[in-house]
């Protein structure tokens, strides 16, 4: 008889129960693959490792190790390494080591050496200087060690670089390799370890390469990675953003050897919008702004800090006389004020009376062209000239020098009744007194300005005029630069309107030259750098210059430049192609990639882009996040 067991019917409960259970952990699961994670974001869309090399995405990478190092090493040799124009991750891992172990390690190397050093010697063997060396150094840290002088550490040094292409790549490590090889520091391809060295470099403090060397330290110190030139000082202003590295370009242009500076671009590139940020930013720091405005470019922002807005025309009640004499405090320079000022008056009248507009005629192919001053004429200019100060009783004395000065018209009259060629140079100046030109340089001045910004326009002059009233405000600038010797800055607008002409030329040349010693920096700015280069006294005017912004160039422009300021050949293919703001900064023998950075209150007050100074003028230029969008910093105009 047989038995079998009874069959359980399955309870329905707990059926139900495991079909939800399973059903929950499916919706989680599912729930699970849909949560964006932050390794997620970070994480590349692929990553291939081979050999030599790795590839992260559609980038190739490769990870490098330092394995030797020279016997000495200086402060700073890395800083080529963190200022390459190439992409790269450096990591160093600094281990320190107990003294007491070191002083033992050290004491059986000594011996060692020593015991080589007698053993070689009994066998008759030439002297090995390396080991004497080496007995040298390990006594040497020995001694340091033992006083606390030096420390020991374990050092690893790695870095990973990446290219497009890995063509690209070799050419990197090959430019990585020489740059650390010219200092007989060593390094090489991390074989086979290339997941290893990606994880030594990103930052999660893994050494998972672990070549280390051992270092005290004094050379330690000298693998202090921020050593670069990036021009960040203690005192100055800031100019922008150090591309290199991110650092900031803090600057005090008087710190250099002149504070002269020298601004080149095209036109749109950005160089107005670096000056007018440089002078509002100076102005803070209390120093004093005369700026010669060509283009009306200034006077928003003169007029928002409260500055003075001086407007030259023909129609305009402002007067400024050239005869004008400096109020100089050093007395042995008040004796000659007035010789200074009439050499300064000799290169006016040319210009005014032949140079302008002989050179104007010139190059608009037709005209009358007026001759330059034949010697005779210089000598009866000359002797008029100290007649017209003698009749205003102003001699070399100095305390005759606050007389009130003669004008133009006075000149004119001496002349008109002078013997030899008085007569026709009067007639060449007469325009100046009572002809087209009369009234703006032919009475007596009435601008007194005692402001920190001040601003001289001179748009609405005419062409003629414009090199004579640039040359005129100069010397009004220089004067007034010599009573007071305080820090100012003279930023003169398009210079090549200046360098057209051979006197105007060398009365720019000679205040850059005399500017340091009354603490003034004259800022060149033009955008004709092929004329203004091609002059003499503008390659002059460049070399007295210490600090120079070189923005975005023609092409044209680029190979003067290249050929002047020295220009690597990355440097010069970069120069035609920088974006609108960005340049080369030098300053004396240090040069950064920069970005100029403004503020969203500056770059409201200082741009000239028409739809911002549109939205500007009409209380609907705003930026909610409060900063400038790096791309649409400048825009084409400035």
């Amino acid at each position: 008889m047989a038995f079998g067991k009874k069959q359980q019917t399955p309870d329905p409960v707990a059926l139900a129960q495991a079909q939800k259970l399973r059903e929950q952990q499916e919706v989680q699961a599912a729930f699970q693959k849909g949560i964006t994670a932050l390794r997620d974001f970070i994480a590349p869309s692929s990553l291939e490792f081979q050999s030599g090399y790795f590839r992260l995405g559609t980038k190739y990478a490769r990870t490098l190790y330092v394995y030797g190092y020279p016997r000495q090493i200086f402060t700073g040799w890395l800083s080529s390494l963190v200022n390459i124009d190439e992409v790269i991750d450096m990591s160093m891992f600094i281990y320190p080591v107990e003294s007491q172990v070191v002083l033992e390690n050290l004491r059986k190397k000594v011996t060692q050496l020593e015991a080589g050093l007698q053993i070689d010697a009994e066998k008759g063997k030439v002297r090995d200087p390396g080991k004497q060396a080496a007995i040298m150094d390990a006594e040497e840290m020995r001694d340091k060690l033992q006083v606390g002088e030096e420390r020991f550490f374990r050092f690893g040094l790695y870095f990973t670089i990446y290219a497009d292409s890995e063509d690209e790549l070799e050419v990197v490590t090959h430019k990585i390799e020489s740059i650390l090889g010219q200092q007989l520091v060593y390094s090489k391809i991390a074989s086979a370890q290339q997941e290893q060295g990606i994880n030594s470099t990103i930052p999660q403090f893994t050494d998972q390469l672990q070549i280390r060397r051992n270092m005290n330290t004094g050379a330690l110190s000298t693998t202090f990675p921020f050593t670069s030139a990036d021009l960040s000082q203690d005192n100055g202003i800031m100019y922008g953003l150090n591309m290199h590295n991110s650092g900031l370009v803090i600057f005090d242009r008087f710190s250099l050897e002149n504070g002269n500076s020298v601004v080149f671009a095209k036109s749109g590139a950005g160089k107005s919008f670096t000056v007018k940020l440089e002078a509002l930013r100076s102005l803070m720091f209390g120093t004093e702004i005369f700026i010669i405005d060509p283009e009306n470019e200034y006077q928003r922002m003169a007029e928002a800090v409260g500055g003075a807005y001086v407007k030259l025309s023909l129609n305009s009640p402002t007067r400024i006389n050239p005869f004008d004499l400096p109020q100089v405090v050093d007395s042995e320079e008040a004796g000659d004020a007035l010789r200074s000022n009439m050499i300064t008056l000799h290169g006016l009248l040319r210009l005014m009376m032949g140079g302008a507009q002989a050179q104007m005629a010139s190059a608009s192919g037709g005209g009358a062209i007026l001759p330059a001053l034949t010697p005779v004429e210089e000598s009866d200019l000359d002797a008029a000239l100290i007649e017209t100060y003698k009749r205003a009783g102003i001699t070399d004395d100095p305390l005759t020098h606050q007389s009130p000065p003669p004008t133009i018209t006075d000149l004119y009259d001496v002349l008109l009744h002078s013997g030899g060629t008085g007569p026709q140079l009067a007639q060449r100046l007469r325009k100046y007194t009572t002809g087209t030109f009369a009234g703006i340089f032919s009475q007596p001045s009435n601008t007194n300005i005692n402001n920190p910004l001040v601003v001289f326009n001179v748009r609405d002059l005419e062409d003629e005029l414009r090199p004579v009233a640039m040359y005129i405000v100069l010397n009004f600038i220089w004067n007034r630069t010599k009573s007071d010797q305080k820090r100012r800055i003279m930023i003169v607008d398009e210079a090549w309107q200046l360098m057209k002409y051979e006197d105007s030329a060398n009365f720019l040349f000679s205040l850059a030259k005399r500017a340091r010693k009354y603490n003034l920096g004259i800022t060149t700015i033009t955008q004709d750098v092929e004329d203004f280069m091609g002059s003499r006294m503008g390659r002059a005017i460049v070399a007295n210059a210490s600090m120079q912004i070189l923005l975005k160039q023609s092409s044209s422009a680029v190979d003067v430049l290249s050929d002047v300021f020295k220009l690597t050949s990355e440097e010069k293919k970069r120069l035609s192609q920088f974006p609108v703001g960005q340049g080369l900064f030098f300053a004396g023998q240090n040069h950064v990639h920069i970005q100029i950075l403004a503020s969203p209150t500056e770059q409201s007050l200082i741009t000239t882009n028409p739809s911002q100074v549109q939205a500007i003028e009409s209380g609907e230029f705003e930026n909610g996040s409060g900063t400038i969008d790096l791309d649409n910093r400048l825009a084409p105009g400035m």
